[in-house]
């Protein structure tokens, strides 16, 4: 067997399934069943297996006695703690790798958000995700704590299926990105605690607007 493609094919079936979980075509709740899902991707059962173990932990699947595997789902005060989290690791990533971006960093960051512009206004939802963790892990790469690096990405993606609708439906996309060229202004000019002040509301100010706007949502649902 070619380890490489054994590699490849498990990291496509994990990618997969991961998309479908954020982008809302596996809902809240829905089951995960390994055959049929092996059977639709053309695989076996084992990468869809490795893959089901690989979301529980990010987050994004739990598994129940005699159910099987099933996408999990966020509360409210789920969303709030992910994002009290992120704040909690964010900040002080930022703060170590502050003074160490390189000017090639910055510039990086900067396309980066040109590219989340027009991902933005061409509505490509699932672009959302990838760019805002991009710009974020830019900035924390000097910081040189690639384990705290690898959790915040973690949330990140447990909360990127919400953060997705915050963004399609309620136009925060645009205060998000004028947050983030703040952010970058103050990461040019050293302030690290300005930059440490700012990365903090932002990421709060962000889950308090989800978190009211899912609510808002729950409440129109109900009869």
């Amino acid at each position: 067997m070619d380890i490489r493609k054994s590699r490849t094919l498990s990291e496509d079936v994990l990618n997969t399934l991961r998309e479908r979980i954020i982008s809302g075509e596996f809902a809240s709740g829905a089951p995960l069943r390994q055959n049929p899902l092996a059977k639709e991707l053309g695989v076996s059962p084992i990468p869809v297996r490795e893959a089901l173990v690989q979301l529980e932990s990010e987050g994004l699947v739990v598994s129940k006695p005699h159910h099987g595997s099933v996408v999990a789902s966020l509360s409210l005060d789920d969303i709030v703690e992910v994002f009290e989290i992120r704040a909690y690791l964010e900040v002080p990533l930022l703060r170590r790798a502050i003074h160490n971006i390189t000017e090639r960093a910055l510039e990086e960051a900067k396309e980066v958000l040109e590219e989340f512009d027009d991902a933005l206004l061409q509505q490509k939802v699932q672009e959302y995700g990838r760019l805002n963790w991009q710009f974020h892990s830019l900035l924390y790469r000097p910081a040189n704590r690639p384990q705290t690096i690898a959790l915040a990405q973690a949330y990140h993606v447990r909360a990127d299926r919400y953060t997705r609708v915050q963004l399609r439906n309620i136009g925060g996309g645009v205060r998000s990105q004028k947050e983030h060229r703040q952010l970058l202004i103050l990461c040019r000019e050293r302030d690290e605690e300005g930059a440490a002040k700012m990365l903090e509301r932002h990421i709060l100010a962000a889950g308090r607007e989800l978190v009211d706007f899912l609510a808002d949502m729950d409440k129109d649902k109900r009869p």
